[in-house]
């Protein structure tokens, strides 16, 4: 069984003529760090709404076809429910963030959920941990950074245990030095955890390197998913019109010039190892 299962999936917010989602299938398995890509308005958040059932649940529209999380229907399961299996982090962390205190914030889930005390204060500090915010606990949400929102946001899903953890544009909001920072926690947390992470990412240079896989959309659909090197391979990534990483554009370049000819590297360091076995 698929951990999650698109089967002809069809989705048009209300009011619109339009399908935000067309024709989805997809099936995702466990334990993978998964890009997902495609160019503005391509559906992106369409998708990652549908994975924990706040489409159709909470935004309104026409829908066919089903979406599953680990066998259960994300039309007849409650979102509380999905959220066992499931966390989302959007874009703006604030947005997520309403308790008094960091340590209540990441506790909130957990004490709807109705876990006990002990077992509540020790999956916090394993997350915090993981998370590395011991040192802002007892400051409010608003008070800390965004760095450091995101990180709470985070742990606040990753103290439910779910198998899968979404996050759409988690830098789009951050500097260099934060955003590496977040990429590399998200990287340390699905080894560690061997969940799955799936990621819609702008900056192509901090998450292509890392990733397993990577799903490509395009004007509601998936046009593409496989491997990484399987899919910076291939024409169909070469004519999205989306941030490509500056290595894989250089190499492109020489390749299609004919003063290239193996496969293209996607960070600096493969193509310093790569550049080293030329003669």
């Amino acid at each position: 069984m698929s951990l999650i299962k698109f089967s002809n999936f069809h989705f048009r917010y209300k009011g619109n003529q339009e399908y935000a989602l067309n024709n989805i299938n997809l099936k995702i398995e466990s334990n993978k760090f998964i890009l997902l890509a495609g160019e503005t308005g391509s559906g992106k958040t369409s998708l990652i709404r549908c994975m924990n059932g706040l489409i159709p649940q909470f935004y309104a529209g026409y829908y066919k076809g089903s979406v599953e999380i680990s066998g259960k229907n994300t039309t007849e399961t409650s979102i509380s429910n999905l959220s066992k299996d499931i966390g989302i982090v959007f874009q703006n962390p604030e947005n997520q963030l309403i308790a008094m205190n960091v340590e209540h914030e990441i506790a909130f889930g957990l004490e709807n959920l109705g876990i006990s005390r002990d077992i509540i204060k020790e999956r916090i500090e394993e997350v915090v941990k993981i998370t590395e915010i011991e040192n802002i606990m007892d400051r409010a949400p608003f008070e800390i950074s965004g760095g450091e929102q995101q990180r709470v946001a985070i742990a606040s899903i990753l103290v439910l245990e779910p198998k899968v953890i979404v996050l759409d544009e988690p830098t789009a909001n951050l500097d260099p030095f934060f955003a590496r920072k977040i990429i590399t926690l998200l990287k340390k947390i699905q080894i560690e955890k061997k969940i799955t992470v799936i990621i819609s990412e702008h900056r192509m240079d901090l998450i292509v390197p890392i990733v397993d896989e990577i799903i490509l959309m395009k004007k509601g659909g998936v046009i593409a998913y496989d491997d990484k090197d399987k899919i910076i391979s291939d024409d169909i990534f070469e004519n999205l019109n989306i941030n490509k990483p500056k290595i894989y554009s250089i190499f492109n370049k020489l390749k299609k010039r004919n003063l290239f000819r193996q496969n293209i590297p996607i960070s600096v360091q493969d193509a310093i190892n790569l550049l080293k076995t030329i003669n």
